[in-house]
């Protein structure tokens, strides 16, 4: 009989011993999991193409693939018969005889300073009420009154002409929250938004309505292992690489030719959809939110 499903951040006091079995069978099925979401980007990347929606996700997040592709139990839980495991040469593991488990002790010392604001964050924005109102214009607001060629991502096509995506902008104030998308404004954007946005203002202004507060619980999480399990990372994983695809979506580019739909939030139509998907992604996000608070309230 396999032993239950032991998410990492529900792993209080108790230690869960895996027989040799029981973690190689778990080792097998998030191997099986994973490596459909790794293959594409690897395929690409030995072809030397690229896909400026999904290889975001590995050049924007510094988690390789590698990386990914490694399973962690996470903290709790003793994997026994494990004298071959790979686990044993990898940072921040700790063997005893046979058996091989996560250095929980190691990991506090270590790293307690992330441990601590991923706590806070996590905790502040459950706490906050949604907004839904910001309607995906971080992205106009990344080439406003740029020319073509000043545009970043100028390998793409716009939707529609600079002038158009000035005038889009222009007609309803910016309000992102959200540090690390306001910091791609152009200079021109900036001063439009509601409030200036520093780094520091993180705690303050991150609220769960916010798709690229999403995205980010992806980088919350591989920055917690090996003490979360890596089932909770690739969950992460998953949701990210959805968010990804409506925050392109909704963009002033033109993946048409990717076979990607565009959301057109310059039209009301537009923005009721993309203030509809919002609140699925804010309900989808909220319990991996709450497993990557319970994971570091449990360890202390």
């Amino acid at each position: 009989m396999s032993a239950p499903v032991l998410h990492a951040e529900t792993a209080r006091s108790e230690t869960v011993v895996l027989s040799r079995d029981e973690w190689l069978a778990r080792q097998q099925e998030y191997a099986a999991r994973v490596e459909p979401l790794l293959a594409p980007y690897e395929s690409r990347r030995a072809a030397g193409q690229t896909h400026p929606i999904e290889d975001f996700l590995f050049i924007y997040y510094v988690y390789r693939p590698g990386q990914l592709r490694r399973w962690h139990p996470g903290a709790g839980v003793r994997l026994r018969d494990a004298a071959d495991a790979p686990h044993r040469e990898w940072p921040l593991y700790r063997s005893e005889r046979d058996e091989v488990s996560v250095d929980a002790a190691s990991f506090v010392e270590r790293r307690s300073g992330i441990m601590q604001f991923v706590r806070r964050l996590m905790r502040s924005t459950l706490d906050r009420a949604g907004s839904f109102g910001c309607f995906g214009m971080h992205e106009w607001a990344m080439v406003y009154r740029q020319s073509e060629d000043e545009v970043r991502h100028n390998s793409w096509p716009l939707r529609l002409d600079p002038g158009q995506i000035a005038a889009a902008v222009d007609e309803r104030d910016l309000s992102c929250t959200h540090f690390d998308a306001f910091r791609f404004f152009t200079d021109a954007a900036r001063p439009l938004n509601r409030r200036i946005l520093e780094r520091d203002d993180q705690l303050t202004f991150e609220q769960p309505g916010c798709l690229h507060a999403g995205m980010d619980l992806y980088k919350w999480a591989y920055k917690l292992v090996p003490l979360i399990s890596s089932d909770l990372v690739l969950d992460c994983f998953e949701l990210a690489q959805r968010i990804r695809y409506v925050d392109m979506q909704a963009s002033p580019y033109d993946f048409t030719s990717l076979g990607v739909t565009p959301i057109e939030v310059d039209t009301a139509a537009g923005r009721t959809a993309y203030a509809k998907m919002q609140r699925e992604f804010t309900e989808a996000a909220a319990p991996l939110r709450a497993r990557l608070l319970e994971s570091v309230d449990v360890i202390g």
